[in-house]
């Protein structure tokens, strides 16, 4: 016990880093609450304004913090307010922890008078109360009291809740895949493909990616294959993830920890660790890389989790990419960091795009033979013969006149199943949205007018034509809808029919331009 009360005084410039280091985290918000404005800061500190303005000042000047005008909650001025720079959060833990040392008495819940040190204060009164104000009342008052209203309600502290505003890892993750392919058209053809990708799964390469453009029937060929091979190995261990224009890495590293069997009472690597538990947060790829590939190469602990599932561990896990195009910018690092795990661990990638992806080199698929790229076009003139036979109102179109018109595109050939038309509306509206009205206008006109050829041009010759400088458009190459052949440019078969419908002036100016 104390002979008499301890002296407690804080300076200031140590009230206003205590109080903006409760608050962190409002900084770098566009909107904030009054808390960090002048008045804000004056009432919480027990200060006037213009001294809480003085002390800014000193501040600003020795780099403690930063000022910024924001949206004030309920306000409609914009104000003047401050948080701590990095070299302030620095100082404010070390003021934190120095005056948290301070003794100060207070009376507990039995009515004894207690001496103890200020950080430890909060927790004994059962009270939600900062450091900085338990210290304001030692200061004025002396002695803090035990259900003193000024002190909000008693609370018992729960260290099992999370902190408010935090997320709990692995929540809905088992929402965002499947494990099994899902149910798809019947596929007419397309024997080589299978074929091939049956190839790629039994020489067991780390990555394939299966590539063409829009509806042109990729992810119905993958399920498709998929499904037979389910039916020949029933326990492949298969995480079938459709990706979203809005996705990003943090959503599809929850689901691949998921789908590995990672959770929280199963994390032996601390994989979760990795993941940012406040929205909009960064996940530290090289970390979750690094142990993920520690984790999936340990078959002791692999059997382990999996010794109660059906077929026991998985040899390996087959993870399909549907549509990866939409996050390829988003997630580069975190799936160049998958492609790199497949090449050491029991893992296979499959991925689903509309284009040939950057997360690889060319080396891998030319000499490594890290990745295949199989490239998907519109069915064969006997396939497309094929299904014209299968229908059950037979069209009196001859199969070489639809393939033309359609260049074996499936979608066209469905709604000429349904409507009896190779160039149905739908289908038309279909290459206008998916396809032409995302070009630029230089390259919807360079293919165009390219669809008025009679046969494959040279490049020069073309690019002469429409006026363009520079090698061909790597948008068009890329996405294949302009092919190089060696005898010259050509565009897909499906779009030559769409553009050869325009009309008017624009229309002759291209033909002038070919000579024709």
């Amino acid at each position: 016990m104390s002979e008499g009360l301890p002296k407690v005084s804080v300076a200031v410039l140590d009230r206003v880093l205590l109080h903006l280091k409760d608050h962190e985290g409002q900084a770098d918000r566009y909107v904030v609450g009054p808390e960090l404005t002048r008045p804000g800061i004056a009432e919480a500190c027990a200060q006037h304004p213009p001294n809480v303005s003085r002390a800014m000042r000193t501040l600003l000047k020795d780099e403690m913090v930063e000022e910024h005008t924001r949206t004030i909650r309920g306000e409609e001025r914009r104000q003047k307010t401050w948080q701590l720079s990095e070299q302030g959060h620095e100082k404010a833990n070390e003021r934190t922890e120095e005056l948290g040392q301070i003794k100060i008495l207070l009376r507990g819940s039995e009515g004894e008078l207690l001496e103890v040190n200020a950080k430890e204060a909060a927790g004994r009164l059962e009270a939600d109360i900062s450091l900085l104000q338990v210290l304001l009342h030692a200061q004025h008052e002396g002695v803090l009291t035990y259900g003193d209203i000024r002190f909000g309600r008693i609370q018992k502290s729960d260290d099992d809740l999370p902190a408010p505003g935090r997320l709990t890892p692995m929540t809905g993750a088992h929402a965002t895949y499947n494990n099994h392919p899902p149910e798809t058209r019947p596929v007419h053809g397309r024997e080589t493909e299978i074929a091939d990708l049956q190839s790629w799964f039994e020489q067991r390469k780390p990555c394939a990616v299966v590539h063409g453009i829009a509806g042109i029937g990729k992810s119905t060929l993958v399920a498709h294959w998929l499904q037979q091979l389910i039916e020949q190995e029933p326990h492949l261990s298969v995480c079938w993830y459709p990706c979203q224009p809005w996705d990003r890495s943090l959503g599809l590293a929850t689901s691949l920890l998921h789908r590995f069997g990672i959770d929280e009472s199963h994390d032996p690597y601390n994989l979760i660790e990795t993941l940012p538990l406040s929205p909009g947060g960064k996940i530290d790829v090289d970390a979750w890389r690094r142990r993920l590939l520690t984790y999936l190469t340990d078959a002791r602990t692999i059997r382990e989790r999996f010794k109660n599932e059906a077929g026991g561990p998985p040899p390996y896990w087959l993870i399909v990419l549907d549509d990866v195009h939409h996050m390829e910018d988003q997630a580069k690092d975190l799936l160049g960091a998958l492609l790199q795990i497949a090449t050491k661990a029991p893992l296979r990638l499959l991925f689903i795009s509309r284009t040939t992806l950057k997360v690889y080199d060319r080396r891998d698929v030319h000499t490594r033979e890290v990745v295949r790229e199989f490239p998907i076009a519109g069915l064969s003139l006997e396939e497309t013969t094929a299904w014209l036979k299968d229908l059950n109102n037979a069209s009196d179109l001859k199969a070489n006149e639809v393939h033309a018109a359609t260049g074996g595109h499936p979608l066209a050939l469905e709604l000429l199943e349904l409507y009896g038309q190779p160039t149905h509306g739908d289908w038309l509206r279909f290459l206008d949205e998916e396809i032409l009205t995302s070009l630029p206008p230089e390259e919807q006109d360079l293919l165009a007018t390219l669809a008025l050829a009679e046969k494959p041009m040279p490049w020069k010759t073309l690019a002469k034509a429409v006026g363009w400088q520079g090698n061909p458009p790597e948008n068009l190459v890329k996405h294949g809808l302009l092919i190089e052949l060696d005898e010259g440019m050509w565009l897909h078969e499906a779009l030559k029919e769409r553009l050869l419908r325009e009309v008017g002036a624009k229309q002759d100016e291209r033909k002038a331009s070919l000579g024709n």
